[in-house]
């Protein structure tokens, strides 16, 4: 009875037995998955590694140190990244770190890799590692038609592979394991595609191994390096990651256009187009100013041209990947839309933009020189006008000044901008005239500006010869008190009591100017600062018939005869000075002139009569 077994042992014993086969069949299913994917990401690094001159051979073995990772990395992202160049574990442990780093700056999800698993090459992880970057790198960036913003790229790519399948007999894509068994789904991709490269009847009636060696073998032809071999895939259940690695190589290998050709003709389309509306385009000077027709060809130019001529570019290597489509039937390409068309009709425009520059660049230059030339007015019309503005208040400030008495102190500043604004209105009567002739599109304007200037100016001028002559004239009362200070002055005693009449007739109603300090120094300064033609006349008949004999004995007769006889000379009427060759603002100039002369010869006689009278005192007193 030793070896006896209950039937609950029994059933237990056989139970772990078929558990343990069934471990057995998972395990080598596992090595067969494992085998495979490791032969196929082997593949794929290399295709990329071989840009750099690098090679895999063993990928659990040749990873370990990092390099290859780094430069992996490097070429799918083209960027530089830092590695360690020692040969310990340390250095290798690092270059790994630098890889794994990386990958999570670019959001890239590692579950459970860390450096020491690759470094220490664990199969398991380091495969799945590859498979981490294939997704990120080449899967991720796939999008089809259709596909919903929730689709994974595993999603997105079956989509695609449906899609470019949809119609083909005894064809189904449902997944990327068991319907890719057969190799008819390869073939109809690639037939899809280029269909000059398969005969899909034949591959109808093939066989697996059969399908799935051509498949590959016209794949590689057109750049689809090899990455599975078909006793990879007619098995079973083939391995889904490599088969999704292959089909996505597929993917970036073929087009993305829409069937039909539509995209080529909604390209080619724009250059026929643009040309018929750039030459309709006129130089029309009452609709549009050539300025704006000068920006809006610079902006074609600079912005439209650029973009249109990558997308030719883009259109005459697309034809070619689809001349085989045309060929065939698959693709009518509309008369018009051949790429010896669209460049027929990009040189036309190329011509039509030459021709429109030229045209437009000798104007545009011309109205720039007149830009320049209005823009001169308006700055110095704005510099003219501040000046005026400050003439205008030195002007009231002295008026002020003269209403209360005293000397007035900005004549000569009011002078310079006066004289100042007439320089410029010079200037702006030149260049408003050549605005005027070369038709600026604002020259009314500044025409108006320029007269309102030069309206101003004479306006101020005016206002400052009124405002000054009444300055440099004495009044009635003025004129009297001052005579009657002097004729009181000579018949009291000049020593005694000429200072004290000054004081009190001059001070009062003459000006500030004149004082009491002296003799000479009060009556030379008020008349030097204040004495006009209206002052002259006064003095002859204004002294007392008394005055003369009272200081006139003891002098010799011919002495007071030459006194009496003195001549002064009147100033220039103004209507003598009318000539038809000179204009008004010319006879008003020489008419000021001249009284400023006799106002300074005036100034002379008045003294010589001064000094006269002083004499006639001295010598009567004396006597």
């Amino acid at each position: 009875m030793a070896g006896y077994l209950s039937p609950a042992a029994y059933l237990y014993v056989e139970e772990q037995e078929y558990l343990q086969a069934y471990e057995d069949v998972l395990e080598r299913y596992k090595d067969e998955r494992d085998k495979v994917q490791k032969k196929t990401f082997t593949k794929w690094i290399n295709q990329h590694l071989m840009k750099v001159r690098k090679h895999v051979s063993d990928l659990y073995e040749d990873l370990r140190d990092g390099h290859n990772l780094i430069s992996l990395l490097e070429v799918l992202s083209g960027d530089t990244l830092p590695r360690e160049k020692g040969r310990m574990r340390f250095h290798r442990l690092q270059n790994v770190q630098i890889a794994l780093d990386y990958l999570k700056r670019r959001q890239v999800k590692l579950v459970n890799i860390r450096n020491d698993d690759i470094t220490d090459g664990n199969p398991k992880l380091t495969l799945g590692l590859i498979w981490t970057i294939i997704l990120h790198f080449q899967i991720s960036d796939i999008h089809v038609t259709g596909e919903s913003e929730d689709m994974s790229a595993k999603e997105r790519l079956l989509l695609w592979t449906q899609q470019a399948t949809e119609g083909y007999a005894g064809v189904r894509c449902e997944n990327f394991t068991t319907c890719w068994r057969d190799g008819k789904l390869f073939n109809a991709i690639i037939h899809k595609y280029r269909p000059d490269l398969i005969d899909m009847n034949t591959v109808a009636v093939q066989s697996n191994l059969a399908n799935l060696e051509h498949a590959f073998y016209v794949a590689e032809k057109i750049g689809v390096i090899r990455l599975l071999d078909p006793e990879d895939v007619d098995v079973s259940s083939p391995d889904e990651k490599s088969v999704i690695t292959y089909v996505s190589s597929l993917y970036d290998a073929f087009p993305k256009v829409p069937e039909g050709g539509e995209g080529i003709g909604a390209n080619c389309y724009f250059s026929t187009e643009w040309v018929t509306l750039l030459w309709s385009l006129t130089l029309d000077l009452f609709l549009f100013s050539f300025q704006a027709l000068y920006n809006q060809y610079l902006q074609f130019k600079e912005t439209e041209i650029p973009p249109k001529e990558t997308e030719k570019s883009k259109i005459k290597r697309l034809y070619k990947l689809l001349e085989i489509w045309i060929e065939f039937g698959r693709i009518k390409l509309l008369q018009g839309y051949h790429p010896n068309d669209i460049e027929r009709e990009w040189g036309k425009l190329i011509i039509a933009m030459l021709e429109r520059e030229k045209a437009l660049r000798p104007e545009v230059e011309r109205l720039e020189m007149l830009q320049q030339i209005a823009s001169r007015v308006q700055r110095d019309s704005i510099i003219c006008e501040d000046k005026l503005i400050l003439a205008r208040n030195a002007l009231q400030s002295d008026s002020k000044r003269l209403e209360s008495g005293v000397q007035f102190q900005n004549e000569a500043e009011i002078a310079g901008y006066i004289l100042e604004c007439e320089n410029l209105l010079r200037q702006h009567v030149i260049d408003v005239q050549i605005l005027i002739d070369g038709r600026y599109y604002q020259a009314d304007q500044l025409v108006q500006r320029v007269a309102k200037l030069r309206d101003e100016i004479v306006a101020l001028r005016n206002e400052c010869s009124s405002v000054y002559s009444k300055g440099r004239m004495l009044t009635t009362e003025q004129t009297k008190l001052m005579i009657s200070g002097i004729t009181q002055s000579l018949n009291s005693g000049f020593a005694q009591t000429l200072n004290p009449c000054l004081n009190s007739g001059l001070t009062q109603s003459l000006t500030p100017s004149l004082t009491s300090s002296s003799v000479t120094s009060g009556l030379s300064s008020g008349m030097t600062s204040r004495l006009t033609p209206s002052v002259t006349p006064a003095y002859t008949p204004g002294f007392p018939s008394t005055l003369i004999p009272n200081f006139s004995s003891g002098v010799e007769p011919n002495s007071l005869q030459t006194l009496k006889l003195m001549q002064i000379r009147k100033p220039l009427l103004k209507s003598s000075l009318l000539d038809q060759n000179l204009t008004e603002e010319e006879v008003n100039m020489k008419f000021v002139q001249d009284l400023l002369n006799w106002v300074d010869e005036m100034q002379v006689q008045c003294c010589l009569l001064y000094l006269s009278i002083l004499l006639f005192t001295a010598v009567n007193s004396i006597f």
